[in-house]
């Protein structure tokens, strides 16, 4: 009776459906960070949720700390069905031949939190997720790491300042651009061995949000960072577009609201990770912690921004502008109540 119910299940949620013995829809959630992290436990807090609000239709499976599959495998796994779910960095989109996601590698182009959301909550974040379908993905919505600051064992201040540091950055041209524009040397490597590289000097510095600067421990080995909020550092979560448009709508729709839950709570709890992680980078005392002036930010920018440009015909100027003219809108209107003060 049980294989029956199963069979049922299965051929109710189409091609792409999961389903167990007990009839529960099943989704396997694979990431690659621990769960104390505000990536696994947004993980957690959507099994929670979805589970509730498909009033026990479905079971979420969370798999954190690469239990199932290492970094580079997971986007294949997801394709293939053997996963539904997954959370990865945005830097992974541009390999599977959506370039477009290169956008939020670009330096300054989110002047803060608000302009960052809106475009990927608004027309822009569609726009991508769209790039997705063709390869077998469904994007659903992004999450945050947070904004990114330099560190290495020489002060940087100034751009030039960076003249000869070989800095470790993430697999992207953009970044590989964007340090080369400061005038240091990019180094591609993989995120588990950036702190012995640190330690042994054969990179000089990096790029980072703070929480992950501070839970990695490269305050050990690492004597300045300046905070910059030069780039952004994310995830998007994405299924298997099969399995997604299998389902029954009222267990899509159930799992909609509990992914649009899950994701306040991963940006608000990102948010405080990073501002707890600089607090305890700043009492730590090994690394000296430095706010750039206006000046001098305004510098860092006019490197930097050429990097836009340069890859236009990649990205899409489209998109860019999108991002732009965004920006725009909430400076405008973060103007309005002081401009109504002053009155």
């Amino acid at each position: 009776m049980q294989l029956r119910t199963a069979v049922m299940f299965v051929l109710a949620l189409g091609v792409g459906g999961v389903a167990n013995a007990a009839g529960e829809i099943v989704i396997k959630f694979s990431h690659v960070v621990a769960p104390d992290t505000p990536k696994g436990q947004a993980a957690e807090r959507f099994k929670q949720l979805a589970e509730k609000y498909t009033k026990g239709k479905v079971k979420v499976e969370v798999y954190p700390n690469s239990q199932l599959y290492k970094d580079r495998e997971e986007i294949e796994a997801l394709q293939s069905g053997a996963v539904q779910m997954l959370a990865p960095s945005l830097s992974k989109f541009g390999p599977m031949g959506a370039r477009e996601f290169e956008l939020f590698d670009l330096p300054y182009l989110f002047p803060d939190q608000e302009t960052l959301h809106r475009v990927m909550d608004g027309e822009v974040g569609k726009k991508l997720f769209a790039k997705l379908d063709s390869k077998g993905v469904t994007g659903l919505t992004f999450w945050d790491n947070g904004f990114k600051q330099m560190s290495s064992n020489r002060p940087m201040h100034n751009v030039a300042d960076f003249s000869g540091l070989k800095m470790r950055i993430q697999s992207s041209k953009v970044l590989g651009a964007e340090m080369k524009a400061l005038g240091a040397n990019p180094q591609v490597m993989a995120f588990s061995e950036v702190y012995t590289a640190l330690q042994q000097g054969v990179v000089d510095g990096t790029e980072n949000p703070v929480s992950n600067f501070y839970t990695q421990k490269m305050n050990e080995v690492q004597k300045h960072m300046t905070i910059s909020n030069h780039g952004y550092l994310g995830y998007a979560v994405i299924v298997n577009k099969k399995f997604w448009e299998g389902l029954p709508a009222d267990v899509r729709s159930a799992l909609t609201a509990a992914m649009k839950e899950a994701t306040a709570f991963e940006r608000e709890t990102a948010q405080k990770d990073n501002d707890d992680a600089l607090a305890k980078v700043i009492a730590a005392k090994t690394t000296t912690v430095y706010q750039l002036t206006a000046a001098e930010r305004a510098e860092w920018q006019k490197a930097l921004l050429p990097v836009h440009k340069e890859f236009e015909s990649v990205i899409g100027a489209d998109l860019i502008q999108s991002a732009y003219a965004t920006a725009a809108q909430v400076a405008r209107e973060q103007a309005a109540p002081k401009a109504g003060k002053k009155k």
